[in-house]
């Protein structure tokens, strides 16, 4: 089955999980998902991912991070969306909860956080915010 965004599908259900507060979860790997997994991992959102290659696509297993018993990520929002993309400039970058939360940009230098775009200036993509 071929999803038209496999993004908001990532984080739909990292937020399901979240509320069933499930241990892992389990979604369909792409390179971009890695990236903004990656991100996630950096700021603590989550503890670890894993690649599992069961198929020829493979499938990332993603192990939530709770702090007593309450999960660590509070929300988490597509902003860029296939029918509708949000470019944001190198001095006019999102900022998530005034500093809280992580925006994810996806720039011509790969996808990176909004704190590390801001510091080389360079815009891009507003791919999601997560806090």
């Amino acid at each position: 089955m071929s999803l038209s965004d496999p993004i908001s599908n990532m984080l739909t259900n990292i937020r399901n999980a979240i509320q069933v507060k499930k241990e892992t979860v389990d979604i369909p790997a792409s390179k971009m998902i890695g990236h903004i997994l990656e991100i996630f991992k950096a700021d603590g959102y989550i503890e670890d991912f894993r690649l599992l290659k069961n198929n020829v696509q493979g499938t990332y297993r993603v192990y939530l991070k709770y702090d007593n018993k309450k999960p660590v990520i509070m929300g988490l929002k597509r902003v860029s969306r296939p029918g509708l993309r949000v470019y944001a400039s190198g001095d006019k970058l999102p900022r998530v909860l005034n500093g809280l939360g992580t925006a994810v940009i996806s720039t011509s230098k790969g996808v990176l956080a909004d704190r590390d775009a801001r510091k080389q200036k360079i815009g891009g993509e507003v791919v999601c915010h997560i806090w």
